[in-house]
């Protein structure tokens, strides 16, 4: 889940490694609208939060798009200094950075020291085996990569008729027994073959689920690296009757 529309900005200087001090609105703008987009095709409440920060982006924009008054022009009344229309905007996305990074530092604690023995103690250490784990994939990485296989489908996003009635639960079994046996798959490969909106959008709320219900484990080696997808462990009972409860389409 997203944090909020600051935790979405904030991600998007990160990734783009945009000086938050000198946002450029326009391009911030465009790919803020292209994450909405991506919620709206999967027919998700977007909350109003997000809206209001949409319709921010655009009015700081429209404001920087203004002309300048001509250097010979001046006013009866004294002119005061024009304050940089992204200047509250940036101190709110300092303020958010702060305290994410604070809460972050607070929840290390909890772990701290857990390495340390007293003089003495006879330590047990685990010998790895297998592969060594990946890092696991924050779910902006997995919006991001759906919306470069909306880009490569060139899928039509206005009209699908569907001809077959398939539920949420029907695609997370497919995805089950294609997964099963412990065989990983990339991202890209759940979407092979799918055309439609309809197909590419359940898809990927399918895999959401699945992960949600620990069903499926995601790895990503760095960010430039594919996303794997691989089947972690049998459904439980509880998720199974979850399952049944659910007949999202």
């Amino acid at each position: 889940m997203f944090e909020g529309p600051l935790d979405l900005l904030l991600h998007l200087c990160q990734k783009h490694e945009i000086n938050i001090l000198d946002i450029p609105i326009g391009f911030v703008t465009e790919k803020y609208l292209a994450y909405l987009a991506v919620m709206k095709l999967m027919d998700l409440d977007i909350a109003s939060e997000y809206l209001v920060m949409a319709a921010t982006l655009a009015h700081i924009k429209s404001k920087m798009l203004l002309p300048a008054p001509p250097p010979g022009q001046k006013d009866d009344a004294p002119v005061e200094e024009e304050e940089d229309p992204r200047e509250a905007l940036i101190r709110r996305l300092l303020n958010y950075q702060k305290y994410k990074q604070a809460a972050a530092d607070l929840s290390a604690r909890g772990v701290f020291g857990c390495d340390i023995f007293l003089r003495g103690t006879k330590v047990e250490q685990a010998v790895p085996t297998g592969p060594s784990p990946l890092a696991e994939v924050p779910l902006f990485s997995l919006v991001e990569a759906f919306q470069n296989v909306l880009s490569r489908s060139k899928v039509r996003l206005s009209h699908d008729v569907v001809h077959e009635h398939v539920t949420l639960t029907d695609r997370i079994n497919e995805l089950a027994h294609r997964l099963r046996g412990g065989h990983r798959c990339t991202f890209d490969e759940l979407f092979d073959g799918l055309v439609t909106r309809f197909d590419l959008v359940i898809t990927f709320l399918a895999l959401l689920e699945m992960t949600r219900l620990r069903m499926t484990r995601l790895f990503q080696a760095d960010p430039d690296s594919p996303i794997e997808v691989e089947f972690f462990a049998q459904v439980t009972e509880d998720a199974t009757s979850e399952l049944g409860s659910e007949d999202k389409t």
